[in-house]
């Protein structure tokens, strides 16, 4: 994978819901319990039952989403010794949930540094100009929308699972489909590695395009061994519904500015 850094396509106005929806996204992320594991790597068993209570408080779980199964038993938090050594305690949950509005919850969990930050690099390279074209309040929408929209349709085709879905992926995946659509020419540049990695300025068809197909092979179990740990399903969704909902929009959006300066160690040509 290409690791994009800065994008050459200026905005008109600050993008003030995409840095709340980074900050907040943050906020949650310090304010989880257990987080201090995900930070060293470790934790102990009390982090890690926190964690977990938590998790399964405000994450999507699939089968509570499409069947309403919401367990009778769930972590609550606290330690205990059973027959097969110390463990996370089970009981009756002391909460309403809602999986509808888990869906929503789910967005701001993240279950590591490594999966925020990089969650956030995206939104914060390409969520600018989309919020730039589409207004505040109507990214805003479109940002839960792809969000739902990603959930759904992972909870969907697992509907019996019971594993927990968290992340801010579908959501932002729904914002490089838009990206794709509105600025497909706009110049990103990104570090490949090779050895080392190299910079190069590459049009934003080809480093969204060749994530998107990534996405897609490996949601098929193609290609990488732990499928069954990232909702690559997720991020498809995502990112055809935010294609979608930006096609009215393509009429019209100013073309980013041609850079100048040198693209695979030529000058950069115009139409490219």
């Amino acid at each position: 994978m290409v690791i994009p850094v800065h994008d050459v396509n200026p905005v008109r106005r600050t993008p003030w819901v995409t840095y709340a929806l980074i900050v907040a996204n943050v906020v949650v992320f310090l304010a989880t319990p257990g987080v201090t594991g995900s930070v060293t790597g470790g934790g102990s068993l009390a982090q890690l039952c926190h964690l977990e209570a938590f998790t399964q408080h405000y994450a999507l779980v699939p089968r509570e989403l499409i069947h309403g199964r919401v367990p009778s038993l769930v972590p609550t938090g606290a330690t205990g010794v059973g027959a097969h050594g110390p463990g996370c305690v089970l009981g009756p949950p002391g909460y309403h949930k809602s999986p509808v509005l888990s869906v929503l919850t789910s967005m701001f969990l993240h279950g590591s540094w490594l999966h925020l930050l990089g969650n956030m690099l995206f939104l914060f390279i390409f969520g600018n100009n989309v919020e730039d074209r589409m207004g505040r309040v109507r990214f805003l929408l479109f940002y839960v929308v792809c969000g739902y929209a990603a959930g759904y349709g992972f909870a969907l085709l697992d509907a019996d699972s019971g594993q927990p879905l968290i992340g801010a992926s579908g959501a932002i995946a729904g914002v490089l489909g838009a990206y794709l659509v509105l600025y497909p020419r706009a110049r990103v540049w990104v570090l490949v590695p090779f050895l080392i990695f190299l910079p190069l300025r590459l049009p934003a068809w080809m480093v969204l395009g060749f994530w998107f197909v990534l996405q897609a092979f490996y949601s098929a179990g193609e290609g990488v061994s732990d499928a069954g740990t990232v909702a690559y399903t997720a991020h498809v969704f995502g990112f055809v519904v935010g294609m979608l909902l930006a096609l009215p929009l393509r009429p019209g959006t100013p073309p980013p500015p041609e850079p100048r300066g040198l693209l695979f160690g030529r000058r950069a040509r115009t139409g490219w």
